[in-house]
């Protein structure tokens, strides 16, 4: 059963469950064109600062690639499956070392047994609450690229392990999924490279390692455990659907950053995962109005959200 149900009828679903292609292209035009925003201020003002800014906006982007992924997994940002599947892969995912059929595969089981013994993602959530050392150690080694670099050497051997073994390749790619990896890497790393070769060819020949590669092995890493984090870090280990995932609050500085295409809505996306990214501040809103604020768990912001984590500990 759709957990939403239970709160909202399907008079209200509907509407909010509807899908736009319109929509879908501007998203993932948005965040391309975003990638190619921050590019633009580095050449006009090269300069430390805007190098940056540079980093931080396309790191955050890759993720927003992620987020926009994973809205094809469940078929919320086309009509058409089709065209989910083509641009989910090609324009989302590929480019992030990411692979559409992997990821839905087994990202619908988390939905399925969300915070139970049955949970992919469990392995993720139940490290938290966690010490503020262990968080620092962690932050530490993603913002320095060693998270990033690991994953990329591992994505390397697995792929070489699992060439030829499809009954392996289909085993393993639930432990790259909840980094949005890809089992078989050679499939995405030509898209990969393509992006840091034709950004070389745009501007300078170090553009692509500068502005892609390092966006990717550090921020993107970085935001990319912050999401998990916020979703379901310190959540209840049950079945309650409005205390076993987090929605936090993001301002506009956090959406530039941290948390873009409303991911920060997490709750309401597992009330009613098909319904569309941009739609689920109004799904918010309907559960608000149905009195149900006091029992949601909500934190007013990422930093709050990283102190029930366990960043407030000594």
């Amino acid at each position: 059963m759709t957990p939403g149900k239970a709160y909202l009828s399907t008079e209200e679903i509907r509407p909010l469950a509807e899908r736009s292609d319109a929509m879908g292209y501007w998203l993932v035009l948005h965040c391309w064109g975003t990638i190619a925003l921050a590019l633009a201020l580095f050449a006009v003002w090269p300069n430390p600062l805007t190098f940056v800014i540079a980093v931080l906006v396309i790191g955050s982007r890759q993720l927003g690639l992620a987020i926009l992924m994973h809205e094809a997994a469940h078929n919320a940002l086309f009509k058409s499956r089709k065209i989910n599947d083509l641009v989910g892969e090609w324009l989302c995912g590929r480019p992030i070392l990411a692979e559409l059929s992997a990821y839905r595969h087994y990202h619908l089981t988390h939905h399925r047994f969300t915070q139970t013994d049955k949970d992919p993602d469990l392995v993720l959530s139940s490290k938290f609450p966690t010490s503020h050392a262990s968080l620092k150690r962690k932050f530490s080694r993603d913002l320095t690229g060693q998270t990033g670099v690991k994953q990329l050497m591992g994505q390397i051997m697995m792929s070489f392990q699992l060439a030829g073994d499809k009954d392996a390749m289909e085993a393993a790619a639930s432990d790259f999924a909840q980094s949005f990896k890809a089992p078989q890497l050679w499939k995405s790393l030509p898209v990969f490279l393509f992006v840091i070769i034709a950004m070389g060819v745009i501007g300078d020949w170090w553009w692509g390692l500068a502005f892609w590669l390092l966006p990717y092995l550090t921020w993107f890493q970085f935001v990319l455990r912050v999401r998990n984090i916020a979703e379901h870090g310190a959540t209840e280990q049950s079945e309650d659907p409005l205390q076993n995932v987090r929605t936090t609050k993001a301002n506009l500085i956090a959406r530039l950053f941290v948390a873009p295409y409303w991911v920060n809505y997490h709750l309401e996306h597992h009330m009613v995962m098909h319904v569309p990214c941009h739609n689920l501040p109004k799904m918010h809103k309907a559960l608000l109005s149905k009195g149900l604020g006091g029992q949601m768990k909500l934190a007013d912001g990422y930093g709050q959200a990283m102190r029930e984590a366990g960043w407030r500990s000594a």
